[in-house]
């Protein structure tokens, strides 16, 4: 017989068991590696749906802001309310008012309703109602800007008030309005006859991405475009700022600093700054830049200087962890041919952590673009502006708010179409953060070296 042992016989430990057999303990481990891999798929299926859950409210309850509700009028543009001397003066013209401009839409509004056959218990003034507060300062703009057609009838797209719009957008019915003094039943059956009509409508609103903040009397008036600009020169003033100084300390710790004592307490603050709340950076911006060096309250400027401060450990962190991702031979390869040490650094390393330096801007950027505390003790919250500032120096300078700080001043407001717009601009918001995120992704990935 051979001594050969047969290899398709199951092997046998010492304890007589065969090692092709699970043992209760084998078995029990795979168990709880099966259940700690169930708990992490549930975990990240209640992440997702918790995710879904958030998109899916903020878009539902945002979009309405996109459209809103318009009013078509022809307005006679009377010669004896607007220009009482007839010389076309654009000074006189100038001088008459809103409350000048009123009659004329009440006058339209009331023709409308005459001719389109529509039978009504309203006077005049509860049907003029219906239309926006801010149906009279947009015609008055319209004539200031073509003084030429006083003495013409012109067809006019007026907003209509927030009532109305709640009630074609389901905010509002006739349930609920049994309390409210802006509107009674017989305005929305006049409502509903204009719709009939086809001379209200809900449609795109382009003004609440252009236009301005409104007062509480006109919230259908709102818009994100100011807060738009004031954010871009806040962001304008942190790349500019933060990017050079914080690559250029990240670069000297990393490559030239000494290792001692005293470069390890400023390794240690950097990253403390990094966790510090950003409410402490506006009391300090609140602090220096307002109270001792007496810059204006509200102006990009100190918004992008108090951001840049938050900013630059976030910059400085990302940008030294991409600074020692470079591989060592690389430094000693430009060194070995007789590169200086600032030419290896410049020449080879730098260029090489590109694309992480930018990822960690671009995402530093996203997270002070998002920041709502610090703007808060600066002052930038909701101021009203209507035009867009003539130079760079005017837009950095002059008072202004901020996307987060717009949506945080629409939230607190009791009108309903102010909270419906605070969703409106959370999507804009959101937009710009994925965007920005986006671009620091495709970087990365279109630059980045595999070593």
């Amino acid at each position: 017989m051979s001594d050969i042992p047969n290899p398709a016989a199951p092997i046998a430990d010492p304890r007589g068991a065969s090692l092709l057999v699970q043992d209760g303990r084998t078995k029990r481990r795979n168990a709880s590696e099966g259940r700690f891999k169930l708990y992490g798929i549930v975990a990240i299926a209640i992440g997702l749906l918790m995710l879904l859950t958030l998109l899916f409210t903020i878009i539902s309850r945002g979009t309405g802001a996109f459209q809103q509700t318009y009013v078509t009028l022809s307005v006679p543009l009377l010669e004896e309310k607007l220009d009482k001397n007839g010389n076309r003066d654009l000074a006189e013209i100038k001088k008459v008012s809103t409350f000048g401009y009123a009659p004329l839409t009440k006058a339209a509004f009331e023709a409308k309703i005459a001719e389109s056959g529509i039978e009504t218990s309203l006077k005049p003034k509860a049907m003029a109602d219906l239309l926006s507060k801010d149906a009279a300062a947009q015609l008055r703009d319209y004539v200031v800007a073509n003084p030429d057609l006083i003495g013409s009838t012109v067809e006019f797209e007026f907003l209509t008030n927030s009532r109305v719009d709640g009630y074609l957008k389901g905010r509002v019915s006739r349930e609920s309005i049994a309390n409210d003094k802006n509107i009674n039943a017989a305005q929305l059956d006049l409502v509903d006859a204009l719709i009939a009509d086809g001379s209200l409508q809900k449609r795109l609103n382009l003004n609440f991405i252009t236009g301005a903040d409104a007062s509480d009397a006109r919230p259908e008036a709102a818009g994100m475009g100011v807060a738009m600009l004031g954010s871009f020169a806040m962001m304008l003033v942190v790349l500019v700022l933060a990017l050079p100084i914080g690559v250029a300390a990240s670069i000297y710790l990393e490559e030239f600093a000494p290792k001692n004592w005293i470069t390890d307490i400023i390794e240690v603050n950097i990253s403390n700054l990094a966790a510090v709340p950003s409410i402490v950076f506006g009391i300090l911006g609140l602090a220096v830049f307002i109270n001792y060096m007496h810059l204006p309250n509200s102006a990009p400027l100190v918004g992008g200087l108090v951001l840049t401060l938050m900013t630059l450990p976030t910059i400085i962190i990302s940008t030294r962890a991409s600074l020692k991702s470079v591989p060592p031979s690389i430094r000693d390869a430009a060194l070995g041919v007789g590169a200086s040490k600032m030419q290896s650094v410049f020449h080879h390393v730098l260029p090489l952590a590109a694309p992480g330096i930018l990822t960690g801007t671009i995402i530093g950027l996203a997270q002070a673009l998002g920041e709502t505390a610090p703007l808060l003790l600066i002052g930038m919250v909701g101021f009203i502006a209507s035009n867009p500032p003539e130079s760079i120096a005017e837009g950095l300078m002059a008072p202004n708010s901020a996307m987060p700080a717009q949506i945080y001043e629409w939230a607190k407001r009791a009108d309903p179409a102010f909270y419906e717009r605070a969703w409106g601009g959370i999507i804009i918001l959101l937009v710009f953060l994925i965007s920005m995120n986006a671009i620091a992704v495709l970087l990365r990935r279109r630059f980045e070296r595999r070593w």
